[in-house]
């Protein structure tokens, strides 16, 4: 396996696809490495030469990946949060931040779902 950023990628992937492995790469940005690195995006990581992947390593390291970028967004999170904005109160509750509703469908972010004990509908009649 290749290293690049600190981040084993898949061998038998093509490079274009392997270079996403690496958080804050997707696939515009590994696309725009390939080419300033002059290599062929068809290419399998286990096909390329140590130069090829020398040259992708210095092309990586004009970006900000992996834990740089982790920890720049966790201080932007925290610092809305103790500036008390409603995206950083969001943030502290675990709900959507972007605008989306949150009566239904905020599924994943809420949580667990929480059932209220005796609590019946009422019937009329």
């Amino acid at each position: 396996m290749a290293r690049i950023a600190g981040v084993d990628i898949p061998n038998d992937k093509q490079i274009v696809y392997s270079l996403t492995y690496i958080y804050g790469i997707g696939l515009t940005r590994a696309k725009k490495i390939c080419a300033d690195a002059k290599v062929e995006e068809t290419k399998r990581v286990k096909d390329c030469t140590e130069e090829e992947l020398t040259s992708i390593r210095n092309q990586v390291a004009n970006y900000v990946v992996e834990g740089d970028l982790r920890r720049e967004v966790a201080l932007n999170i925290k610092r809305l949060q103790e500036i008390g904005t409603y995206r950083g109160q969001r943030h502290k509750r675990g709900l959507p931040c972007r605008g989306q509703r949150d009566k239904t469908n905020a599924r994943t972010c809420k949580g667990p779902k929480k059932t209220v004990a005796n609590h019946k509908k009422a019937t009329i009649g």
